[in-house]
């Protein structure tokens, strides 16, 4: 019987000693993600993205209260459903498949969902009430307003970008839409602690959604996209693309959209940084230049 108290001391040091571990293997990866973004093989970063993905969620499930796995789960689950699924939606758009849109669409939302659910999971962790506060615009601004740190930037950036990409594959789901502005805030908070964060990802985000429709906020979508291009050196690719398929096809300014996708498709490595973002925004600008986009663009 003497000896349990010994047992309960191990068994309590193997666990500990096996946390440690785990969140250091955490915290390893997510210092080396910067890593993925050099890659240029589409293919490769697809089936290196889902791998993460599932290896990324098992960490998590042992270590729940984890900040960096909850933070590469938000940012992974944002990135590959933008960079991919969503690629493959709009492919089923354009060839006019029916059944191949909503299947991809399901799929966006449901990857957004996840990502949405984590990084509300990390607000809540680093500061508790952002569920509460979705009441209306003013509340969730005055809660965002208590995150001051740039770091806080990066976590506030992928949810917003995940809330309002979420949005766009849902677009039929009323609730969906009605939260729309939770997704602003967090991006013009994230924007505020750090105006160039994610190579102005967020600055990009915004004016895409003040330029969502014809009859939107476009003078102020192209401030924020002119400003976005000023801090990348138009090196983000994907600042242009959004510029082109927000701005200029709902400004109905052909030539700006026409010159924004021959800039990106011509653009040598401008970026080794972020070559994968641009090797995705290359595909898709080429995609943007043939007859089915144009004719959405009403040119």
């Amino acid at each position: 019987m003497r000896l349990a108290p010994f047992f309960l001391v191990l068994i309590s040091a193997s666990a500990c000693l096996d946390r440690i571990i785990l969140d250091g293997t955490v915290k390893s990866t997510r210092d080396a993600a910067g890593a993925f973004d050099t890659l240029s093989d589409l293919e490769v970063a697809r089936i290196g993205a889902a791998s993460s993905l599932v290896q990324l969620e098992g960490m998590q499930r042992l270590a729940p209260d984890n900040e960096d796995a909850l933070y590469l789960l938000t940012q992974s689950w944002a990135g590959y459903a933008g960079a991919f699924i969503e690629d493959e939606w709009e492919q089923a758009i354009d060839k006019g498949d029916d059944d191949a849109e909503v299947f991809q669409a399901r799929r966006a939302r449901d990857a957004y969902d996840r990502a949405v659910r984590f990084g509300t999971l990390l607000l809540e962790q680093k500061r508790p009430g952002f569920v509460a506060a979705m009441k209306n615009v003013d509340t969730i601004t005055a809660y965002l307003a208590g995150f001051t740190n740039k770091a806080d930037a990066e976590p506030l950036l992928w949810l917003g970008a995940a809330w309002l990409s979420r949005g766009s594959v849902a677009s039929e789901d009323s609730a969906i839409v009605a939260e729309l502005y939770v997704g602003v805030a967090l991006l013009e908070r994230a924007v505020a602690l750090d105006e160039g964060v994610g190579y102005a990802t967020g600055l990009a985000a915004l004016g895409a959604y003040h330029a969502r429709s014809p009859d939107a906020e476009l003078p102020e979508a192209r401030r924020l996209f002119e400003r976005a291009l000023t801090l990348t050196s138009r090196g983000a690719l994907t600042v242009q693309l959004l510029y082109a398929q927000t701005w200029a096809c709902n400004a109905h300014d052909q030539a700006a959209y026409g010159k924004l996708l021959a800039e990106v498709v011509e653009a040598g490595d401008v970026l080794p940084a972020q070559r994968l973002e641009n090797v995705v925004a290359k595909k898709k600008a080429q995609r943007y230049l043939g007859p089915p986009r144009l004719k959405r663009c009403s040119f």
